[in-house]
């Protein structure tokens, strides 16, 4: 195993324990519900609770992490002695990573002896997680610091994110749809198909007539992107909607026999809060972002 510390943050929606388990630590975002806040702790029961929560009519708001906090949690990786690789979803979609870079900047400034790199990832969710994942298995087989960090600017675009809501009433409170569009769609059950361009922002792609409709069109936009399933770990993360992602799960291994595995994960709160319960999410490598 390489000697360099792989950081995240807790929208890469991986379980703590496989966090725990593979020495990655990780800085937690924050959420305000019932004016009480929390911390986003990543354990698969908080989760559970917290969607449990919001179907029953509860709200959370989500708070960027400012510059102190990065500090203190940069300093803490750096007193180590170790070079870090520090992973946070898209500067698009969060402007924590402002303060993220600030806080790089004095890290870098405080230790020039040691290698701190601060990725834009320009992905978010369980892409993030997936390019974690990735970046572990790198570490673990001995690839150098410079090895990684060239590995991850090659590939990191080539994280595919496809995802669906259940209820357009949480894109609108995000300004990603209009009010009268979220009445129509939601008198029509029109449910959209998004996906993560290249810039790392959340775009549609398209939108479909029922949810089962809106499952099918991200099967068969992976029968574009997965042209080389063979070893490949799909991840798949859902905000309290297991049936849907046992399903799809199903169907990534009928279509894709050769794929190695695909995992299920919650989905982590601070995205959840922003898409409600029911949002479906699915990763993967493939050759580029498209539509």
């Amino acid at each position: 195993m390489a000697d360099y510390i792989i950081a995240t943050a807790s929208t890469a929606d991986l379980p703590r324990e496989f966090l725990e388990e593979h020495d990655v630590p990780f800085i937690s975002y924050t959420y305000i519900m019932n004016d009480e806040l929390y911390e986003d702790d990543c354990r698969e029961e908080t989760k559970t609770e917290v969607y449990k929560k919001m179907r029953a009519g509860a709200a959370p708001t989500t708070s960027m992490i400012n510059t102190y906090s990065y500090l203190e949690f940069f300093e803490k990786l750096m007193a180590t002695g170790k070079d870090v690789i520090f992973l946070d979803m898209s500067q698009k979609l969060s402007t924590s990573y402002m303060n993220a870079a600030e806080a790089t900047a004095q890290i870098q400034e405080k230790y020039p002896n040691q290698r701190f790199c601060n990725v834009d990832t320009r992905c978010v969710s369980g892409g993030l997680g997936l390019l974690v994942f990735k970046v572990i298995e790198l570490r673990d087989a001995g690839k150098s610091f410079d090895e990684t960090v060239a590995w991850i600017e090659a590939n990191k675009l080539k994280v595919i994110h496809r995802f669906t809501v259940d209820d357009l009433e949480y894109l609108k409170r995000g300004g990603r749809v209009s009010n009268a569009a979220a009445l129509i769609g939601s008198m029509l059950s029109i449910k959209p198909v998004l996906y993560v361009p290249d810039d790392g922002s959340l775009t549609v792609a398209s939108k479909a007539r029922g949810r089962k409709i809106a499952l099918n069109r991200i099967l068969e936009s992976m029968k574009t992107d997965l042209k080389e399933p063979d070893g490949q770990t799909v991840l798949i993360n859902h905000a309290d909607c297991m049936a849907d992602a046992e399903f799809m799960k199903a169907k990534v291994l009928e279509m894709f026999p050769t794929v190695k595995e695909v995992k299920i994960c919650g989905l982590g709160v601070i995205i959840g809060a922003h898409c409600g319960p029911g949002l479906f999410t699915i990763f993967y490598m493939g050759s580029d972002r498209h539509p």
